[in-house]
């Protein structure tokens, strides 16, 4: 069992507070959202998360407000995904680096923890490369695995991978994927296959933490074992039960990691139970209350859709407040 003080559903549970905005770079914009509560938003660290392929923040629905009871967060809709219009220039892993660098500086971040998911840890070892006065990262299920490198055999390991996903996270997955559009993600996903995360690793001094779950196919054990080997300072953890989008349905499980490793109480490698890891049942509402979640997501897809950012802002923070009375029982 890890010990931390993120957790969900607890009595002490604060309410967070959900803020949206725009950061535009060369031409292009990144929506972020930031979540804090009334504890953390002096506190001195602050967390950035960015999304794999296609999606974006609206994979953190339950990981950013968990982590914002001890931690300013900072949440990623990167150009061309989450309704955000596509740049002209090639979207390389470069390019995106660039933008998240623009969000870093907009809000002074010097030394955050950047946590990348799938396509947003190759993100995350980049921009770690070129800012080495960043000391902790996060890199859950990397990819793409050396010895697959197929855009055939990566959609067979995301088909396997998605069959012990929850159904509520493979239907937010369809939805931010046609948000993103099938031209822009085939644009995207060239960069995705050729890029070299296990050499750039390599030039990274951070220390890093390294997540799967265990029935990740995507992003299988060997390959964190080849990603271990050459990491300079790293950590290695497996959720049971967990699929590729472990950072959802076990989000209180990647929230204890992340907590203890921060804080610098993490052994170096273990395995968490699904039971510890996975996100409560709703403590309050039931049935009515979760629609009530839903319709907001759907209303900021329309809204992304649109190009509604206060639609969008809306939306965010009628989702986060519906999310929070369902898993701390209404309390106020």
């Amino acid at each position: 069992m890890v010990e931390g003080r993120a957790r969900g559903g607890e009595d002490d549970m604060e309410p967070a507070d959900i803020d949206v905005e725009t950061v535009a770079f060369d031409g292009v914009r990144t929506r972020v959202t930031r979540v804090q509560t009334a504890s953390s938003a002096d506190a001195g660290r602050a967390f950035v998360l960015i999304a794999g392929i296609g999606v974006a923040a609206t994979y953190f629905d339950l990981l950013a407000p968990t982590l914002a009871q001890n931690a300013r967060v900072y949440a990623l809709d990167l150009p061309g995904f989450a309704g955000q219009r596509a740049p002209r220039d090639e979207p390389s892993v470069a390019f995106f680096a660039d933008q998240v660098e623009a969000v870093l500086d907009r809000f002074e971040l010097d030394d955050p923890v950047l946590l990348g998911h799938s396509f947003g840890t190759q993100i995350v070892t980049e921009v770690l490369t070129r800012r080495p006065g960043i000391r902790q990262a996060v890199l859950i299920g990397p990819v793409v695995n050396d010895r697959e490198r197929s855009v055939v055999l990566q959609a067979i390991r995301f088909g396997q991978s998605s069959l012990f996903e929850p159904f509520r996270l493979v239907m937010l997955a369809v939805s931010a994927y046609l948000l993103c559009g099938f031209a822009y993600f085939m644009r995207v996903l060239p960069h995705m296959m050729r890029y070299p995360l296990r050499e750039r690793l390599a030039d990274v001094s951070a220390q890093v933490l390294l997540i799967r779950g265990a029935c990740d196919f995507s992003s299988p054990r060997y390959f964190h074992s080849e990603l271990l080997a050459v990491a300079r300072d790293a950590w290695r953890w497996e959720i049971h039960g967990a699929a590729h989008s472990v950072i959802n349905g076990n989000a209180i499980g990647v929230a204890k990691l992340m907590d203890a490793f921060v804080a610098g109480d993490l052994p170096r490698r273990g395995q968490m139970s699904q039971e510890e890891a996975r996100v409560p049942r709703p403590a309050y509402g039931g049935i009515a209350l979760m629609w009530r979640a839903a319709r907001y997501r759907v209303q900021e897809w329309f809204s992304a859709r649109d190009g509604d950012e206060v639609g969008v802002e809306h939306a965010k923070e009628s989702h986060a407040a519906v999310m929070w009375r369902a898993f701390t029982g209404g309390r106020s």
